[in-house]
Formats: structure tokens, sequence, C-alpha cells
């Protein structure tokens, strides 16, 4: 298998989520391994949290698999059950329909590293909010727009 060249791995800064909802994850960064490494079927990607950054509001998906695996640093693991402090080497798995709405928050002085892992699968994928007015519904293409929860348009 051939080496992925680090000079060709595009790096997203925030997220895409609508403004009123992106100002915890402003500082998030996303290095994109596996679109670097032409693969289509699932998604790889090393995430870094600076202090106070969050990964993402919590969500759930309907039809994606989602794998984390800690590198470096403490994120909370905040869920349906509470919160979980996790440390390097520590992982964490949240299947495709579970219902179990989860995120990362760095809430310590030190930088955030983990790997991602999941499943692509916008065309029918349901991914929910429960804490904000926020969804992103499957329609059947690989291009979502976000809405509000009563699917008028941001």
């Amino acid at each position: 298998m051939p080496k992925i060249d680090a000079t060709q791995v595009n790096v997203k800064v925030g997220t895409g989520y609508p403004e009123k909802f992106d100002k915890p994850c402003a500082g998030r960064r996303v290095e994109q391994l596996s679109l670097a490494g032409g693969l289509t079927q699932f998604g790889a990607y090393r995430a870094i949290l600076p202090p106070g950054c969050w990964a993402s509001q919590r969500h759930m998906h309907s039809a994606e698999d989602e794998f984390v695996y800690i590198l470096t640093g403490n994120p909370s693991l905040i869920d349906d059950d509470g919160e979980t402090i996790l440390a390097p080497g520590d992982s964490c798995a949240h299947p495709a329909g579970d219902g179990n709405a989860h995120h990362l928050i760095n809430k310590t002085d030190s930088e955030v590293s983990y790997l991602i892992v999941g499943s692509r699968l916008p065309e029918t994928d349901h991914c929910q909010y429960p804490d904000v007015d926020l969804d992103l519904s499957a329609n059947g293409t690989d291009t979502r727009v976000f809405s509000h929860k009563d699917g008028t348009p941001y």
C-alpha cells in the first residue's frame, strides 16, 4: 500500500455548521487522511482539538458507524450516559442507529488528538442533534444541507 503524501492531506478547520452552532468547534482541525489515499467506502481522519474546543455538536447517526481512538490528551466524551474522561489508547464506538447522542470536548489546558473512522453514507444517513435546533437529513445524494428540526433551511 502506498504511503499517503502528507502534503496532499486536506486540513479542514472548524465545521460546516450554520453560524449559530459553529463557535464551540471553531478551532477544530481535521486531517482528511482517507480522502488523500483515495478511499471512498469509509472515512479516516486525525482530528485535533485545542483547549476548550468541541469536536462537534452532540449528535447521533441513523446509518453511519463511528469509531474514535485517542492519540494524545484527555478529552471528555459526553453522551446520553453522562461524561467519561478518555486517555491515550482509549477508544469508543458509536454504532449506527443506537440513538446515543455523543461528542468530545477538550476541557483541558493541553491539545487533544484522535483518530476517527466511520462509514460514509450521506445518501442514507440522518444525523440528529438533540441539544440544538439542527438537523441533517439524508436526501439520496452525497450533498446534504443543514436545516432546522422542522425541516426549514438555514
